[in-house]
């Protein structure tokens, strides 16, 4: 197993239990005590995670994986989501992206669509998400603006108020949320306040609000809001979504949709 696998694999272990004890992570790795010791201790240094006798725990309360070690997660689920959001979309529009796996995945579903091959632009994406530009930059049809701000690592969002300037100058038609958590209560959240900052005025702009969501981050609640529950038009899920929590959004006046 490569160093990257391994390491994949202890903060998915870390972030299923809060915990992790070396000797138990070594097992299931089938790796050397040694190993894990050197990469906990390698992971601690990059702030992933906090060092303990013995193991490691979370790295605080609002514990995030960075984007690199998220992607495989709910892959499949998050391409089927993706795709139908994509539809969602019409020629010419104006579509905010936030930052995200599941966002990225809309991003790549919209790159190969047909009917945006061409067009003066085929669509209009604004983003603070440094990777969904770099990856739409390249297709000449799409227009593509880039807000202002600072980057976090995390998640390679562009976050702060340098982002202000650009997004109190726009309108959207459509703004896509990629989210932590939807609760009918607590609405839509993010582990960091300025991500939410920035999620939040995406949402102010457009006229109206898709979140697409896998079904691991309904009925959930995050640190920092981003918006109410009744700012949302459409939730788009996987159809492992919990029956009662798709009911709950329904009745909240969400069009949902599970793919």
């Amino acid at each position: 197993m490569s160093r990257d696998a391994r390491w994949k694999a202890l903060l998915d272990l870390l972030v299923e239990r809060g915990r992790l004890d070396v000797e138990e992570a070594a097992a299931e790795l089938e790796v050397s005590a040694a190993t894990i010791r050197r990469d906990l201790d390698q992971l601690a240094a990059q702030q992933m995670l906090v060092r303990t006798r013995g193991g490691a725990v979370a790295h605080g309360v609002s514990y995030e994986l960075p984007l690199r070690y998220k992607t495989a997660r709910n892959a499949s689920e998050k391409q089927r989501i993706a795709g139908a959001v994509a539809d969602l979309l019409a020629p010419g529009e104006a579509v905010g992206l936030t930052g995200g796996t599941t966002t990225t995945e809309v991003a790549r579903a919209l790159a190969v669509r047909g009917d945006l091959t061409s067009g003066t632009p085929a669509l209009t994406v604004v983003t603070n998400a440094l990777n969904i530009a770099n990856e739409l930059a390249v297709r000449p049809q799409f227009k593509i603006v880039l807000t202002g701000g600072v980057a976090r690592p995390q998640s390679y969002e562009l976050i702060g108020p340098l982002a202000d300037g650009v997004l109190s100058q726009i309108t959207l038609d459509v703004a896509v949320l990629g989210v932590v958590a939807l609760d009918v209560r607590h609405g839509a959240a993010a582990h960091d306040e300025a991500e939410a900052a920035i999620n939040r005025l995406l949402c102010e702009r457009a006229e109206r609000v898709i979140v697409a969501a896998d079904s691991s981050k309904l009925g959930r609640r995050a640190f920092a809001r981003i918006c109410a529950v009744d700012t949302v038009d459409t939730l788009v899920t996987d159809t492992a979504a919990d029956p009662e929590l798709v009911r709950g959004f329904e009745e909240a006046g969400l069009r949902v949709l599970t793919v």
